[in-house]
C-alpha cells in the first residue's frame, strides 16, 4: 500500500515563507509526475507546481517566480518553498504522485495526501 505525507503547513504572515514536504512510502516501483495541488472552501482544487521525474516543472501563473518545487528521487519526496506568501494563497495544500507501485502493474496510479493547511495572515 502506498501513502504520501505531507508536512510543513501552518500560519504566516504575507510575505513570509514556508517549505511544505511530501514522502511518499510502502509499495513503490516507480514515481512519474509529483505535485502540489491546493483548495479552498467552495472552489475546485487546482494545480500548483509539478515536476515529473528528468526534473521538468511546471507553475501555475499565479505562483511563478515565489514558489519552487523539487524532489528527492532517492526517498520519493517532493518539496514545495513558498516565499512572498499572499492571503489568497491561503488554501489546504495537497501532494500528489504517480506511482507503479510494483513492476506488474503496468499503469501509473494517482495518490494524494491528506493535505495541509496554509493560512496567509497578519
Amino acid at each position: 500500500q502506498v501513502q504520501l505525507v505531507e508536512s510543513g503547513g501552518g500560519l504566516v504572515q504575507p510575505g513570509g515563507s514556508l517549505r511544505l514536504s511530501c514522502a511518499a512510502s510502502g509499495s513503490i516501483f516507480r514515481v512519474n509526475v509529483m505535485g502540489w495541488y491546493r483548495q479552498t472552501p467552495g472552489k475546485q482544487r487546482e494545480m500548483v507546481a509539478v515536476i515529473s521525474g528528468g526534473g521538468t516543472t511546471n507553475y501555475a501563473d499565479s505562483v511563478k517566480g515565489r514558489f519552487t518545487i523539487s524532489r528527492d528521487n532517492a526517498k520519493n519526496t517532493v518539496y514545495l518553498q513558498m516565499n512572498g506568501l499572499k492571503p489568497e494563497d491561503t488554501a489546504v495544500y495537497y501532494c500528489n504522485a504517480q506511482i507503479r507501485a510494483t513492476i506488474l502493474r503496468l499503469v501509473y496510479d494517482d495518490y494524494w495526501g491528506q493535505g495541509t493547511q496554509v493560512t496567509v495572515s497578519s
